[in-house]
């Protein structure tokens, strides 16, 4: 069972003191809060095992002797060595992270974390060492096997107490109240050092997801052989179904090797580039899968993809209807072209299969969802509407993989929900996804009578990246004047793509699902720092690909079979790390793999690089004059397209039409006054950088007598430091104030276990501290991702039912009154139309004295 906390803030009239509340709906039904651990009784108890266990195999009368022995003492006797060490550490951490808490209702935050997870680790181990000294008599008893995975746990260990040591260097340079180290240098390079070489694969083997629900780590462990399988097959340049089933024969090794597996995980997580996690995460996307996933889901009537080509509408102004703004297709990049979004809906509403939107139809292959020749009956248009952005870090995954829970939450709310096919990074990078994210939302408010929509009630729904663009979108919105969205549910959302360090981000060393190399190239990868695009590959006929691929397969599968047989058979077997080798590095020189074809020039190919570097250009520099309208000249494409992206009056490309976000601008970067004793307790539990840091050559980020596991090679982490990263419409954490008011109320849905979850815990800070609308509500034990994993367990099911109730909240909160509704921009960036800013503070008050807007 999950535990969920949340929260609603919201101001009363007249003053400013927050009130607290718990959605009852939800926790009623679940536990109130996590289990409160005794720390000192769970080291008692793992003292005791350990010894007791120690001591049994160390020789005694009765007691086993040999290596495996040997091995399973050396893990006791390094366990308690460590434990001692973390005791105080762990005892100091939980008399001070409540400090960091988004409010006393809400206890999560990065340094909570750290702790739960290292708790969850000791209780492994004490649950381990007492299976190890009730089974250590029996005959079946086998000794290796339990040695490594004492050995494993130890390992782990290792490295959260280095995790530890780290989070109290940020309890040291950190202001007060803040969970990040607002520079990329210093501390956030010290991290990231850190993690290129700190040794990974203990945390992809045998303890793969342990500190999530039991009923997850199935699944993780499933993906991590899955991974590692794929990787084995990957640029091999075979058909889908060729790599997926040449990784499923040889996943064997993987799957009965588990040190195997962690070494495997942790070459791939830190070596290999975009493309491959590009490739890997839309294996959701292939035929197989996606029908498997279908048949499981709900059945909705309505299930069409759309294509919306690239025309410019006109919008009325929220402030004033009498004028409009002109709402211009994107063109970031790539130039003009189409938007591809989803129609999801439990019922065919009036609208749905009309002509202009079945003309949009694009076909993918598949059934069709509607029945066109029955004239099915029609129910009448939903007063709500879901506008969905998706995940998968900017540069992965469709509307398709997230589909059966989109399906859930349409027949749950009984409303059509639209999601948005973006286009996706490195390709075209940002601000191309924003573009085409705001260009749909605007679309959907001007074409409502098509999806079955009276127009009345929107909510912006997004998990991940797909929040960060809910986020984004809406400060477009009220950068442009138009109708804002009637609120916004973001769960687990990105709101700061910087290197900034936080003690959430640690846990990114250990994350099975978002390792931090990773992030960093998908980051880099949106940001445009990463500009070479996959190479193409010489296309086969589809006969000779089925020849090669059986070939293929069948050398593959007789090889795995061979070497799994040998390895069950032979007990002097090579070393995982002799047999990694072999594997790893022998895939990535395949023979077999078929050399790539560069592409032929074209005339078309050479205006979209040169609308990409001009694209970047624009966004790394600050440029100067104003902007005009654009002008379209037909007799030249090209010149229309860059004359379109370099005139064309887009707030995000000129940066120096944005507000500079200046630390007095940001408001939980100002260091207030606090409890002397407060920042006594704090001091009592950070620690300053050891001596010798210093030294630039070969700095000591950790105290003497204590290292932890290396890794045998360093993960590229290439983190660029551009002002790109920083723009409000990328990392909205660091929007200035001005930016933030006057957005719509947000629920923010996070994780406790996520590296991300300090994202969340600060900016449901920030709009807390300018006075806006937003609940916080943080689900225990699952992972980032896990409406992804919604078909997968109970308690990812449950959570994505909060989301689901956080959009229900959105549409059945109490009326805003008549004049919240005609003028709900707030702050304006470039367009004209702006309003006054009396007005402004007028309409701030009323927004959130209202009981209804923030539920």
């Amino acid at each position: 069972m999950i535990h969920i906390r949340n929260m609603a803030s919201r101001r009363k009239s007249g003053s400013g003191v927050l009130e607290k509340g718990a959605n009852g709906r939800r926790t009623s039904k679940l536990k109130d809060g996590p289990i409160v651990m005794d720390t000192k009784a769970v080291f008692t108890a793992l003292y005791e095992v350990c010894e007791e266990n120690a001591t049994f195999f160390s020789g005694g009368p009765k007691g086993p002797t040999g290596d495996a022995a040997q091995r399973l003492v050396d893990a006791m006797q390094t366990i308690q060595k460590h434990a001692c060490s973390l005791e105080p550490v762990i005892s100091g951490f939980a008399a001070i992270y409540h400090h960091f808490d988004f409010d006393p209702h809400i206890p999560a935050n990065g340094y909570r974390s750290l702790v739960k997870v290292v708790r969850c680790c000791l209780l492994h181990i004490i649950h381990k060492g007492r299976y190890i000294a009730s089974n250590r008599r029996s005959i079946f008893f086998r000794v290796a096997h339990n040695a490594g995975e004492m050995e494993a746990y130890c390992s782990a260990l290792c490295q959260l107490r280095a995790l530890l040591y780290l989070a109290q260097r940020l309890l040291h340079d950190n202001s007060h109240g803040s969970l990040f180290f607002q520079e990329e240098t210093g501390l956030s390079q010290s991290f990231l050092r850190e993690y290129a070489s700190m040794h990974k694969g203990c945390f992809y083997g045998r303890c793969v997801g342990f500190q999530f629900t039991p009923s997850i780590r199935p699944c993780l462990q499933s993906i991590a052989i899955g991974l590692v399988s794929f990787g084995e097959n990957y640029k091999k340049h075979q058909s889908g179904i060729g790599v997926a089933a040449s990784s499923f024969f040889t996943s064997g090794k993987f799957a009965i090797d588990p040190e195997l597996r962690g070494q495997e995980y942790e070459r791939i997580t830190q070596n290999l580039d975009v493309h491959f996690w590009k490739t890997f995460w839309n294996v959701t996307e292939t035929e197989v899968l996606a029908g498997l996933a279908s048949m499981t889901s709900a059945q909705v009537k309505v299930n069409r993809a759309l294509s919306v080509p690239p025309v410019s509408f006109d919008l009325p102004l929220a402030a004033d209807p009498t004028h409009s703004v002109t709402i211009s297709p994107p063109v970031a990049h790539i130039g003009p072209g189409p938007v591809q979004m989803r129609l999801i809906s439990n019922e065919l509403r009036e609208g749905q299969d009309s002509e202009k939107l079945l003309a949009m139809a694009r076909s993918e292959g598949g059934p069709i969802s509607l029945s066109l020749g029955l004239k099915p009956k029609k129910s009448p248009p939903s007063p709500w509407l879901v506008v969905h952005y998706h995940g998968g870090g900017f540069v992965a995954q469709t509307s398709k993989s997230h589909e059966p829970y989109l399906k859930s939450w349409s027949q749950d709310l009984n409303a059509p929900v639209l999601s948005v096919d973006y286009s996706l990074a490195p390709e075209a990078p940002f601000p191309r996804a924003l573009e085409e994210c705001f260009y749909a939302y605007c679309w959907a408010i001007k074409n409502h009578n098509l999806l079955g929509w009276t127009g009345e009630r929107v909510c912006l729904a997004g998990d991940s990246a797909g929040g960060n663009l809910c986020v984004t979108v809406s400060m477009r919105a009220v950068a442009h004047g138009v109708r804002l969205p009637d609120g916004i549910m973001a769960a687990y959302p990105a709101t700061l793509l910087t290197a900034y360090a936080s003690p959430s981000r640690l846990l990114s060393l250990m994350d099975p699902l978002l390792p931090l190399s990773v992030l960093s190239r998908c980051l880099s990868a949106y940001a445009g720092m990463d500009l070479q695009v996959e190479k193409q590959v010489e296309k086969v006929s589809t006969l000779s690909m089925v020849k090669r691929d059986t070939a293929l397969l069948l050398r593959d599968f007789r090889q795995g079979a061979s070497n799994w047989i040998h390895s069950l058979l032979d007990p002097n077997r090579a070393n995982a790390d002799t047999v990694r080798k072999s594997v790893s590095d022998g895939t990535l020189t395949s023979p077999h793999s078929e050399p790539s074809v560069p592409v032929a020039s074209s005339d078309f190919s050479g205006m979209t690089e040169s609308l990409k570097s001009q694209t970047c250009q624009n966004l790394t520099t600050h440029t100067e004059g104003t902007s005009t309208s654009s002008s379209h000249n037909k007799a030249n494409p090209t010149s229309t397209y860059t004359t379109t992206l370099t005139d064309h009056h887009n707030p995000i490309l000129n940066t120096a039409l944005l507000p500079e976000s200046k630390p007095e601008d940001v408001s939980f970067f100002l260091s207030k006054e606090v409890d002397p004793s407060v920042s006594s307790s704090i001091s009592a539990v950070a620690v300053p950088p050891p001596e010798g840091e210093e030294d630039s050559e070969n700095p000591r980020e950790f105290p003497e007598g204590f290292e932890p596991l290396r890794s045998e090679q360093l993960a590229e982490m290439k983190v660029d430091s551009s002002p790109i990263f920083r723009n409000p419409y990328m990392s909205p954490l660091l929007a200035p104030d001005n930016m933030l008011i006057g957005l719509p109320p947000i629920h923010i849905v996070a994780c406790a276990l996520d590296p991300m979850l300090d994202d969340s815990v600060m900016f449901a800070k920030r709009l807390r501290n300018v006075g806006q609308p937003v609940t916080l509500c943080v689900v225990d034990d699952l992972p980032h991702g896990f409406l992804s994993l919604s078909q997968l367990s109970k308690e990812t099911r449950e959570a994505s039912n909060v989301c689901m109730e956080r959009i229900k909240e959105v549409f059945t909160m109490k009326d805003p009154p008549p004049e919240m509704r005609k003028h709900r921009k707030l702050e304006r960036t470039n367009h004209g139309a702006s309003a006054a800013k009396g007005a402004s503070s007028k309409l701030f008050q009323r927004t959130t004295s209202k009981d209804g807007g923030a539920q």
